[in-house]
């Protein structure tokens, strides 16, 4: 391999336009289909096969109205006083007809009044059928009786139905202190799936009449569409990683060449994820792990190649075109192994059958892939345009009787060598303890109520518990389905046996089919979309029989919140799989790479400590709120459901990739006959200064994306920055190779029946060497 990846570099480097043209190509025409196609973005996170979607495609099939989501306005006033004065009725109500004209939500006010149109007609017809003098007595009654029964509502739920021309209007409920309205209306479709022009939309017809009559309308948590956008956070650690690369690489011209290879890596991988989506919705998410990833690698792949080619130039005197080919070669060998451990821990998210994480792992896996590809082709040709220039005079000058390794990690490798046995149980117990608060980790989708106080996603949280109470920021549908009509008696039962499941505040009917043999109830639970008791509920619904007997079809249940919480508990299932799968591909891995038994193991093992330790910092920090305030985060913020699996598959290769330059290079400085210690701190020394800047790259890469307003993006980028971290500094150039000094000559050992069947994959460049140089 090593063979005829120098055939590629040099080719590269002697031809640069050809490479630099076809990258230019490729960017043009994704650019060119995207500009046509256009850009949907969506936040949906419903996972095929959980029980709430199933619910979702029976709605779809015999109840197509009810399959919708639910949207939600909250009006409240700036003094506290009443919002029922005429003039905001008034205002309240051109909110409504505001929002109802908008393509995206059902319904409208005539039809909403309907009922009560009718039903005053019938009994306005029926007060002019009696004698005049009892007309005014039985109009007064029915005004009593109609009195009494909003009264009866406000005793029951602390809310009745907003009164407009004398009679009642069920979308909009005015809470029992009159402070505040939440005016509840039904969409065509699930918020999630939406693209975010569509829910903007929405939330300009009600925000436009907000400050009117003294009236402040704040939109509900539902229709907020997180919009991924580079913020001063992300240019940052851009620029954090460019400074970086010069300081590495001594070198501004060296130094930008990384960066330049790393956006490219990134255009090219998202723009064949959007492209390739012909105009259909793509997670919000998914091209934020890909430029996450993709940067972060491409960067690092470039760094490692360059500074191959930089040592070949200096202490062998190479000439810059032979170095280039022969870094791609030494360096590019290592760079695709690595980048196979990454694109095959992605890859290896699909084993877990969730479709979108699959999506999403072969968005980012195919951004790797290409990353590797531009490294291995685009920058030996920008390379090749650079062309002596890449080394300064005076370092070529001086570089032949310089000291080859850096002195702080001679120091520091020497140090791990002597006090092996101190070093690797100090950093195990720093680890173990770090992975502590996994114990208490909780998964859950964030709501409005871990929001930062000054958004309007919290106020409008908060304003909604507590006028309403904290069940309306998270209904549920529920949906009985039997094969035979359901008659009023029986809708009524099911209706009293929902109200009674402890944990429900109210139950009501939304709608049936057309035979009537599916009917569906909004449900509002008594507590949060984010507390345990709502999932609990959920589990209790889906218990509840439809005609009350304990052998009959039960209840489904489905809704935003109970979408989520099958999310939650799916990753939870399948997280421990996965893990599984992790360790098993890190063993083949590694024992083909080094044609080692017991490096697999250690190296799989430290994996594991990095992991449980990354997580269990982000729970302190997310969770419990240790330094939430550095971090602008709200304590009690559950981990996202797809946390620990994604950051298990991204962090996992990227775990791999030092370990192989390191290992790589132990191994090469083994292998030419120095003992195992001794090459413990030569391969140390000439490869952990590269591993250094790569890592803190990754990581001020991956910190920018912490202080994103949303808060699954600042756990993904907390998540990964802090696992870089721990797992460079910590793990791979502290832990394992104290763990490689104890072991000795064992930790390059295989059987030799072992090494016979094994490939020898010769990442270190080895047979390079055995090549005379190409004249330049």
């Amino acid at each position: 391999m090593s063979s005829l990846l120098y055939r590629l570099g040099l080719s590269s480097f002697r031809r640069p336009w050809i490479a630099i043209g076809a990258w230019a190509l490729i960017l043009g025409v994704l650019g060119t289909v995207i500009a046509v196609g256009g850009v949907q973005l969506t936040s949906n996170l419903s996972i095929d096969g959980t029980p709430s979607q199933e619910v979702l495609d029976t709605l779809a099939d015999e109840l197509p109205d009810a399959t919708g989501g639910q949207g939600t306005f909250v009006i409240t006033t700036e003094d506290g006083s009443s919002v029922i004065e005429p003039e905001r009725v008034e205002v309240i109500m051109d909110v409504v007809e505001s929002v109802y004209a908008t393509e995206h939500v059902n319904g409208s006010v005539e039809e909403a009044q309907q009922p009560f149109i009718e039903q005053f007609d019938a009994l306005t017809a029926q007060a002019a059928a009696l004698p005049a003098a009892e007309q005014a007595a039985f109009m007064a009654q029915l005004q009593q009786q109609a009195d009494a029964q909003i009264q009866q509502q406000i005793d029951d739920y602390g809310f009745a139905p907003l009164i407009v021309d004398g009679l009642p209007f069920p979308p909009v409920l005015i809470s029992e202190d009159e402070r505040a309205a939440l005016f509840q209306f039904a969409l065509d479709q699930q918020v999630q799936p939406m693209g975010a022009a569509d829910l903007e939309e929405i939330i300009e017809a009600g925000e436009a009449l907000d400050g009117e009559a003294g009236l402040t309308v704040l939109p509900g948590e539902s229709l907020k569409f997180p919009v991924p956008a580079l913020g001063v956070g992300e240019i940052v650690g851009v620029l954090i990683a460019a400074v970086v690369l010069v300081l590495a690489l001594g070198s501004l011209v060296a130094g930008t060449l990384p960066l330049v290879t790393g956006i490219v890596s990134v255009g090219v991988g998202v723009g064949i994820a959007i492209a390739s989506a012909a105009g259909e919705p793509i997670n919000l998410i998914t091209p934020i792990l890909a430029v996450m990833i993709g940067l972060a690698v491409g960067i690092d792949y470039s760094l490692f190649i360059v500074n191959r080619q930089r040592n070949l130039i200096r202490v062998q005197q190479l000439p810059a075109p032979e170095a280039a080919g022969r870094a791609v070669g030494s360096a590019g060998s290592s760079v695709v192994f690595a980048g196979l451990t990454v694109i095959v821990a992605l890859v290896g998210l699909a084993a877990v059958g969730v479709s979108m994480l699959t999506a999403m792992a072969l968005v980012a896996a195919g951004t790797v892939a290409v990353a590797v590809l531009v490294a291995l082709t685009l920058l030996p040709a920008l390379l090749g345009l650079v062309g002596e220039r890449v080394v300064s005079v005076k370092a070529r000058a001086t570089g032949a009787t310089a000291e080859q390794h850096h002195r702080i990690a001679r120091g520091w490798s020497g140090f791990i060598v002597r006090r092996r046995w101190l070093v690797l149980l100090g950093t195990a117990v720093i680890v173990v303890l770090a992975a502590l608060p996994t114990t208490g980790m909780t998964l859950g989708m964030p709501t409005g109520g871990s929001a930062s106080p000054d958004s309007s996603a919290r106020q409008s949280y908060d304003a909604v518990g507590e006028s309403f109470g904290a069940g309306f920021n998270g209904p549920l549908i529920a949906v009985a389905e039997t094969g035979s009509e359901f008659d009023e008696e029986q809708i009524t039962g099911i209706t009293e046996r929902i109200s009674d499941v402890d944990g429900v505040r109210m139950a009501q009917v939304i709608g049936a089919s057309d035979d009537d043999g599916t009917v569906a109830f909004l449900v509002i639970p008594e507590t949060g979309p984010g507390d345990e008791r709502t999932a609990h509920l959920v589990h209790e619904l889906r218990e509840t029989t439809v005609n009350g007997s304990g052998d009959e079809q039960t209840l489904g249940v489905t809704g935003l919140t109970a979408v989520m919480i099958d999310m939650t508990e799916k990753m939870a299932e399948v997280f421990p799989i996965y893990i599984a799968i992790i360790v098993i591909l890190s063993m083949i891995i590694l024992l083909f790479a080094f044609r080692s038994v017991l490096l697999p193991i250690l190296a799989t093992g430290g994996f594991v400590l990095s992991i449980l330790a990354t997580l269990g910092l982000t729970t302190l920090v997310f969770q419990d709120g240790w330094l939430g305030g550095l971090f602008n985060v709200e304590p009690g913020t559950p981990l996202v459901p797809v946390i620990p699996i994604i950051g298990t598959g991204i962090m996992y290769g990227l775990a791999m990739d030092y370990q192989v330059f390191l290992s790589s290079s132990m191994r090469d400085h083994f292998l030419r006959g120095e003992s195992p210690r001794r090459a413990v701190i030569s391969g140390f020394s000439a490869t952990s200064r590269v591993v250094v800047a790569a890592a803190i790259i990754m990581a001020s890469v991956f910190a920018g994306f912490i202080f994103s307003p949303e808060t699954m993006i600042a756990q993904i980028g907390f998540t990964l920055a802090v696992g870089v971290l721990i797992d460079a500094f910590l793990v791979r150039m502290t832990l394992i190779p104290a763990a490689f000094a104890i072991l000795g000559r064992a930790t390059w050992w295989a059987p030799r029946w072992l090494q016979r069947i094994l490939p020898d994959l010769d990442i270190e460049g080895h047979k390079l060497e055995q090549e005379p140089a190409t004249q330049s």
